[in-house]
C-alpha cells in the first residue's frame, strides 16, 4: 500500500479525517505497544503540522495500523522526538518504509 501524506490545516481537522477513516485506537495511551513492538506496526498515512508562529506547535500525526488490523492515531509534538518515544520508533518505520518504496520503484 503506497504510504499517504495529508496537509490539513490543524491538528484536530486530520484526527477527525482519520476517525472517518476509521483510525480509531490511542495509541498515545498505549505507546508501549509501539516501543516494544514496532514491527507489528504500518504507519499508512502521516501529516505533519507547523505552527505558523512557535516552531514548539509542531506536531506530526500518524494513522497506523497494527498486525492485528487495528487502525490507530499517534499524535506527536516536537518535544517528543526529543525524547525515547514511540514517536522515535514510528518516524524510523517511516523512514525505513520510504526506502523499501523508492527501492522498489527502480
Amino acid at each position: 500500500m503506497e504510504r499517504q501524506m495529508y496537509h490539513y490545516a490543524t491538528v484536530s481537522k486530520a484526527l477527525e479525517e482519520l476517525a472517518e477513516k476509521g483510525y480509531t485506537v490511542d495509541y498515545n495511551l498505549q505507546e508501549d505497544k509501539i516501543i516494544n513492538g514496532p514491527q507489528d506496526f504500518t504507519i499508512e498515512e502521516m501529516y505533519r503540522y507547523e505552527g505558523e508562529t512557535d516552531p514548539g506547535d509542531e506536531a506530526t500525526v500518524f494513522g497506523i495500523r497494527s498486525s492485528t488490523g487495528e487502525k490507530g492515531i499517534f499524535v506527536a509534538g516536537m518535544s517528543a522526538f526529543a525524547d525515547n518515544s514511540a514517536a522515535i520508533v514510528l518516524n524510523e518505520l517511516f523512514i525505513k518504509g520510504r526506502q523499501e518504496y523508492n527501492a522498489g520503484e527502480a
